[in-house]
């Protein structure tokens, strides 16, 4: 969760500078907080970035996070385009990661609570 933590904040910080890199923190630290949600549910850890299919997975324990799906599909995009520049352009903007920070800001409380509540 710390970790999360310091990629989301991370994240924010890169905004104007960097917005690609921006995007790449903000998809690793949603990834890094849904597998630790998961991991305190016992789950198997797997390897995967993709956080769609982390989410499938969450919901199995929590069906409300399906409220978080359009961020994390928009999240793990921005992870193919740090990763893959070459295949895929980028165009990401500063707003673009913006609008994504404060939905992932809210699923990292909510689970941030249900972990702790464990």
């Amino acid at each position: 969760m710390r970790i999360a933590e310091k990629d989301l904040n991370r994240a924010e910080y890169l905004l104007e500078d960097d917005p690609e890199l921006a995007g790449f923190c903000l998809q690793q630290g949603a990834e890094k907080l849904l597998k630790a949600f998961l991991l305190s549910q016992g789950w198997q850890l797997r390897r995967t970035y993709n956080l769609d299919t982390l989410l499938d997975d969450a919901i199995t324990y929590d069906p409300t996070l399906e409220d978080f799906r359009r961020v994390c599909q928009k999240a793990t995009a921005f992870y193919f385009v740090e990763r893959y520049p070459l295949v895929l352009k980028s165009g990401i903007t500063g707003e673009d990661v913006r609008g994504s920070l404060d939905p992932i800001k809210s699923l990292f409380k909510k689970l941030k609570a249900k972990i702790i509540e464990r």
